[in-house]
């Protein structure tokens, strides 16, 4: 793209974007609300898989918790090492069962985690929730 044409659209962006202010704030409304107080994140989570050429590779799986219980959540703060050892055995149990080149399953990596959760905080009330899961 020539340097005059780059500029022309960037300035089109910029005017568009002044012309409508509202835009950004009424697709704010529309997106799911994430209650920041009963909601924690955790650490990536990796393991180790095998590519499709035979090589290793990371799969990362990144996210956390929503307690909307009080006392459950005190329970998960309080539990974080426990909660990040079995996240981390589960989806290594997980990585190893995958056939080298497929892709990642997030319903089986999310049901895993979540069955970790509930085992370590002995009640249910804790809901996992995945954010990115990838293999590189």
């Amino acid at each position: 793209m020539s340097g005059t044409r780059r500029l022309s659209v960037l300035a089109s962006a910029l005017a568009l974007a002044l012309a409508a202010p509202g835009l950004p704030a009424a697709w704010a409304k529309d997106a799911p609300k994430l209650n920041t107080l009963t909601y924690t994140s955790f650490d990536a989570l990796t393991a180790t898989v095998f590519r499709s050429d035979g090589r290793r590779g990371v799969l990362t799986v990144q996210g956390g918790l929503d307690v909307k219980d009080a006392g459950l959540r005190a329970r998960a703060a309080a539990s974080q090492p426990l909660l990040r050892d079995a996240y981390i055995r589960a989806l290594s149990v997980y990585a190893a069962s995958l056939i080298p080149g497929s892709p990642p399953d997030v319903d089986q990596i999310g049901m895993r985690l979540q069955r970790a959760t509930d085992a370590i905080l002995r009640r249910p009330g804790a809901r996992v929730l995945l954010g990115t899961v990838l293999v590189n």
